[in-house]
């Protein structure tokens, strides 16, 4: 193509607790979904990783929004500010002129019509002049190496930070799919809950964070056990500082009640599976992507409880902006899962 340098080709997963950027099968920025803005001007003073370092120290001057809710557009605003401020950590300043964008953005298979539009005109306002969808399992399949055109199903669950995505994918289009607001941060809100309730300690959402990637597990009994995590906070009676270990199996038991969630929700979707897919996906194994596949011990109890092999993906957290990636390389061959 000609003049192809005056238009910059990016793909975007769009996530509740982070946004990839993929451009020429590189990742080229990978932050947390998260934006610093100040009150008095409206302004954003910091994007990413750095603004999630100022998440729940702030004064009243700076807020912190993360302008994805359950996997769709809370703040629009604050979307749109993100979305243009990762942009521009790609083309530092120092051009001489903006390359007009091409994007491929993933959206919730479960998105509404008003829910798309707010992803189409974020990306549209950010300064991309076309903008294609594509759904986030028919992504997390393309990513992790599925051949999503051939006539086999293949199941993908996908556990986000705001919905849990579960698909069956064949001849490029989706089956049948379910998409629950059971995920990442649920998690992270039930262990806060807990630490509240058994403890009596009060602890912050990234505190929450540490501990579920510390000693987060799906099981209560673990071949490789990780070791106990130290949580430090005020005692919500005496306000004095305490200290707290806590181990995995703790953690297995708060988690267990969202974790039934997702595998009613996996076993709703089988239901609603034609016999001859359902076979394909006994065979063939289901995946699981997204960064609650990196739960301990998940994979096995989604096996144990369905009597299907569960796999966890090779890069469970990059596997949908992949999957991305290669539709935007599809653009224009009519591939049946793009969409505008």
């Amino acid at each position: 193509m000609a003049f192809s340098f005056l238009t910059q080709e990016l793909a975007m997963d769009l996530g509740t607790a982070n946004t990839i950027i993929i451009q020429n099968d590189k990742i080229v920025v990978d932050e947390p979904s998260i934006v610093a803005i100040d009150r008095n001007t409206g302004k954003t003073i910091a994007i990413g990783e750095t603004a999630r370092q100022m998440h729940g120290k702030t004064h009243e001057n700076i807020k912190t929004v993360r302008p994805l809710r359950d996997g769709v557009i809370a703040d629009f605003e604050a979307a749109e500010q993100m979305i243009r401020g990762m942009i521009k950590m790609i083309n530092p300043k120092g051009r001489w002129f903006t390359p007009s964008l091409r994007m491929v953005v993933c959206i919730p298979s479960g998105s509404t019509e008003v829910e798309v539009r707010a992803v189409r005109d974020s990306a549209e306002h950010a300064g991309s002049r076309e903008v294609y969808l594509i759904h986030e399992p028919m992504a997390a399949a393309l990513g992790i190496g599925i051949d999503v055109e051939a006539p086999n199903g293949n199941m993908v669950v996908d556990i986000g930070g705001g919905t849990t995505e579960i698909a069956v994918v064949a001849l490029g289009g989706i089956v049948c799919n379910m998409s629950i607001r059971v995920a990442g941060d649920d998690f992270t809100g039930d262990i806060q809950q807990y630490m509240r309730q058994q403890h009596n300690i009060k602890i912050g959402e990234r505190t929450a964070e540490d501990i579920k990637i510390k000693v987060g597990s799906a099981l209560t009994l673990l071949d490789v056990p990780p070791e106990d995590f130290t949580v430090r906070g005020p005692n919500l009676m005496t306000a004095l500082p305490v200290e707290i270990p806590v181990n995995y199996q703790e953690i297995a038991h708060c988690l267990d009640k969202s974790l039934m969630k997702v595998e009613a929700a996996v076993m709703d979707v089988l239901e609603q599976t034609p016999p001859e897919l359902y076979a394909d996906i006994v065979q063939n194994g289901i995946y699981l992507t997204g960064g609650g596949a990196l739960l301990r011990g998940l994979d096995q109890r989604l096996t144990d409880k369905l009597n299907i092999q569960v796999n966890v993906a090779e890069y469970p957290l990059h596997a949908v902006a992949r999957g991305t990636g290669i539709g935007l390389k599809n653009i224009g061959k009519g591939v049946p899962y793009l969409f505008r």
